[in-house]
């Protein structure tokens, strides 16, 4: 059925390829930017994954003298006071954000405080609350999943409140996203296999909830068909440089596609799960993603079969009867989880994560029914039926 309206925005630049940090400099001079401020994590920095961009950067002489290292997994208000206080006393006048998720949410929020003064974060909290440009950001991503280097939100904790704040605005959306395989070469199995699953997931609820579009249909199954032809292989070969830029590709156009198009039940669930067990996002993508496609095809079956093309190829969506598809991707997505979890022990169900008991369940559907990205998803839902979708995921 044809959409009578949709809207579709993506105003950031995409740098993508072998030598794509060497283009920094150009981008940090066309902004006049002289003094740029790195903000990366432990993590990133203990593995030399900056030596890549402050090598960059030092053949066309910009010097890095501000370097902001200490960004937690789950970022907070006082992180991003921290690294805007360094920003200002430094003098710096753009920001280069290296890292995953975390990192690239607390730059958005840093470029707020920078940008419009202050020394409260909370006073921007909420969706448009800001109205003008802020300072050059510049996202290299080092994992391939969040697909943050792309979207106009971020999500800070308020440790005090005890909540996660979110932001909203086109005005946090980078100026460029730089896709370079340097940067994610060393990413471990796991995180590489539950970062390329998060990718997946926002691909394929873009694609099969209610508020796709013609435009974000081709960005979701692109994505698709991208993890698919590559995650595996990156898992067998983590050198693999091809590989690496195919999925970090996946991930910023897998971004793009949710971030016009919305994302459904596994995200409601998936939340939720993160909330009460702490578990990492892309492994409660992993976790949920075949149950809720089942839960959902009797609403969204002919979006559900159009997958098979981008995740088996061609062949195989040309042999399956056409009322066999939905069945055979929702198939062929559990035959890739057995697979990553063959090679690196990625969960596939709650029980096999050893960190979840059935006793949280009720406070899971609870936290699931409020969350806003069920909404978007095709086929309603009550908490007898979250319930059920919790049992199906214990395994």
């Amino acid at each position: 059925m044809s959409k009578p309206y949709y809207e579709f925005f993506c105003p950031v630049k995409v740098i993508a390829g072998n030598a794509a940090l060497e283009h920094i400099p150009f981008e940090l001079d066309i902004l006049s930017s002289k003094n740029p401020m790195i903000i990366t994590d432990k993590g990133v920095r203990a593995v030399g994954l900056l030596k890549h961009i402050e090598g960059a950067l030092a053949a066309a002489e910009i010097n890095v003298s501000t370097i902001f290292d200490d960004v937690p997994p789950d970022s907070s208000i006082e992180t991003v006071h921290a690294a805007a206080k360094v920003y200002n006393d430094n003098g710096c006048d753009a920001i280069i954000a290296v890292g995953g998720g975390s990192v690239i949410d607390t730059c958005k929020a840093v470029n707020i405080l920078v940008s419009e003064g202050g020394d409260d974060l909370r006073a921007y909290s909420g969706a448009h609350v800001l109205k003008r440009p802020l300072k050059p950001l510049f996202v290299v991503p080092t994992t391939s999943g969040t697909g943050s280097e792309t979207t106009a939100i971020a999500v800070i904790s308020d440790n005090q409140a005890g909540v996660k704040m979110p932001f909203v605005s086109y005005f946090l959306m980078p100026n460029a996203a730089v896709l370079d395989p340097r940067m994610t070469l060393t990413l471990p199995p796991h995180i590489t296999a539950m970062t390329g699953m998060d990718a997946m997931t926002h691909a394929i609820e873009a694609y099969t909830c209610m508020a796709h579009n013609p435009i974000s249909d081709a960005y979701a199954t692109s994505a698709i068909a991208k993890v698919s032809a590559n995650l595996l292989k990156v898992l067998d070969n983590p050198s693999d440089s091809d590989g690496r830029l195919e999925l970090a590709q996946a991930s910023t156009m897998a971004g793009i596609a949710f971030s016009n198009a919305m994302v459904g039940l596994v995200h409601s669930l998936g939340h939720s799960l993160g909330a009460a067990s702490h578990l990492p996002h892309g492994l409660c993508m992993n976790l949920f993603l075949p149950y809720v496609l089942e839960f959902n095809k009797d609403k969204n079956g002919d979006r559900i079969a159009d997958l098979l093309l981008s995740i088996a190829g061609a062949e195989v969506y040309a042999s399956t009867p056409a009322a066999q598809r939905a069945d055979r991707a929702i198939e062929e997505i559990r035959r890739m989880r057995d697979e990553i979890h063959a090679r690196c022990k990625l969960p596939r169900t709650l029980q096999e994560t050893g960190k979840v008991t059935r006793d949280q369940f009720d406070h899971i559907a609870d936290l699931t029914l409020d969350d806003g990205s069920i909404v978007i998803n095709p086929k309603e839902v009550d908490r007898k039926q979250v319930l059920a979708l919790l049992e199906k995921a214990w395994g």
